[in-house]
């Protein structure tokens, strides 16, 4: 094997193995543990009904339905995402291979194996190798990653507009046969098909319930335009400089990035390669500005978020990649001087994160942080206990300590929702206010105690984990307000605290 195979899939797969590392020694963030919990249901029809009040489509879900019956491991649960990434990964490397360079295609393999996780770029590799080898079955290939990506999550809408605009550049520029573009149409069509049922079964009852709304002014609400409270272009340039530091945890990293990708722009607006078998240059610099450009005129219009989250990692599909062509644009005296350049900006990256948006760092992380809170309340609480959470804290209750789903998912929703755990009781905090606030837990405690007919004085467990403590200086002092005078931490993400009701 020569080390242009070599090096890559030695890259890779050191990549895999951090990543099945990490799938066993963390425990599940908030999300995760939805999705599992959204899963266990009796049957396919109950599984899917299950998905439709959530703001994910439905077949991640229902995989997890039929994946769940092998095992429940967090390792085991997130094996199939482990794998997905990983796929991706090779995928976007070869793609770029395709319409760029070696030196590039290497480059962007160790960026994307050290940034957040992608699957939708299948659908890029696909559609290049159809319109490169003008082959029907590439092209209908082309279509099938990018309908599971539809089925998985919404941002692949976006990336279905972009991908669509550009295949239609290509095909007109590269003269391509009528029974390939038959194809690229027939897949079009079905791509439009699950949109449209999509938007109808789900986006549609979640537009009027206010979900989006209430992500807005809640956990995306750095990521979402508020006309009024800042001006447009400060919005841009923000969002801009947080979605890039999201990608690689660092900011002074992030703004460097940001620099690359524009001269990678510039690079190829400038360069004179003519469309043929292989994109011309101004065609790779449409598909890797216009995404951008599209969610962030999204952002404005508070239609889909832009900035620092989850939510636009999608973007790196179009944004890693033209960094990589910049970064191998550079030359360096000696050819080892890059590669070790760019190895130790991503272990700094790695080992020292800086983050943006919704982060659990890896020692808060680990998951035998979460094994000693569970045995701890075990052990203090006893039994018929009360257990107070907001919603974060009782996903991951549900998952780690109860067995089952101790928070509501749908039907009419109160301020708390009270759920048996073991022989204990579990009060999990209305979702749609998602965590406990400072200003308003005093609040909380007494709609609490009126709705449930507690007593004055009587004792609760407060439990709280994930992602998000709003103001949690202000949250410990009103925690000490109710005698509880120092929490329990098991790391810096989660806390347990047996308080005194007013």
């Amino acid at each position: 094997m020569n080390s242009r195979v070599a090096a890559p899939l030695s890259l890779l797969l050191f990549g895999l193995a951090i990543r099945l590392y990490f799938a066993r020694a963390f425990f599940l963030n908030p999300d995760e543990a939805l999705h599992y919990l959204l899963s266990l249901q009796p049957d396919l029809r109950a599984t899917y009904q299950a998905t439709l009040p959530t703001s994910h489509p439905p077949l991640y879900i229902v995989f997890l339905h039929y994946w769940g019956y092998l095992g429940s491991s967090e390792c085991f649960l997130r094996l199939p995402s482990v794998l997905a990434v990983t796929a991706f990964c090779w995928l976007v490397f070869r793609w770029v291979k395709l319409v760029a360079n070696d030196s590039a295609a290497f480059i962007c393999l160790a960026l994307l194996l050290f940034s957040p996780s992608l699957i939708y770029v299948s659908t890029e590799f696909f559609l290049e190798l159809g319109l490169i080898r003008r082959s029907v079955g590439y092209m209908l290939a082309s279509g099938f990653p990018l309908w599971l990506a539809l089925l998985t999550h919404y941002s692949a809408v976006l990336v279905a507009l972009t991908l669509g605009l550009y295949a239609l550049w290509r095909i007109a520029s590269a003269k391509t046969r009528k029974s390939v573009v038959a194809a690229w149409a027939a897949a079009q069509a079905v791509a439009l098909g699950i949109a449209l049922v999509l938007f109808k079964t789900q986006v549609l009852q979640l537009k009027s319930r206010g979900r989006f709304a209430m992500a807005a002014e809640t956990y995306l609400k750095r990521s979402s335009f508020h006309p009024g409270q800042e001006h447009a272009i400060s919005f841009v340039l923000r969002a801009t400089i947080r979605l890039f530091h999201y990608f690689f945890s660092q900011g002074a990293v992030g703004v460097v990035a940001l620099l690359l990708f524009v001269i990678a722009v510039g690079i190829l607006v400038r360069d004179r390669r003519q469309p043929g078998s292989s994109p011309a240059s101004t065609q790779l610099a449409f598909l890797m500005t216009s995404p951008l450009l599209v969610n962030c005129a999204l952002g404005l219009k508070d239609i889909y978020p832009y900035g620092g989250t989850r939510h636009s990692s999608y973007l790196a599909i179009f944004i890693l990649p033209a960094i990589a062509i910049a970064l191998a644009h550079f030359k360096t005296k000696r050819a080892w001087m890059k590669g070790a350049g760019i190895g130790l900006v991503l272990l700094v990256c790695n080992l020292f994160p800086s983050p943006t948006g919704e982060y659990i760092r890896h020692r808060d992380q680990n998951r035998a942080q979460m094994l000693s809170a569970v045995s701890f309340l075990k052990q203090n609480a006893g039994t018929r206990s009360l257990i107070v959470t907001d919603n974060q804290g009782g996903l991951l209750l549900s998952y780690y300590l109860c067995g089952s789903k101790v928070v509501p998912f749908s039907g009419v929703i109160q301020h708390f929702s009270i759920a048996p755990c073991n022989d204990m009781q579990v009060f999990s905090l209305d979702p749609r206010q998602w965590i406990f606030h400072a200003e308003t837990f005093p609040k909380d405690l007494l709609a609490l105690k009126t709705a449930f007919n507690l007593r004055s004085n009587e004792k609760v467990w407060i439990f709280q984990s994930g992602w998000l403590v709003d103001n949690e200086p202000d949250f410990r002092a009103e925690l000490r307000q109710f005698d509880c005078p120092a929490t329990h931490d098991f790391g810096r993400n989660i806390l347990a605290c047996e308080i005194t009701l007013p």
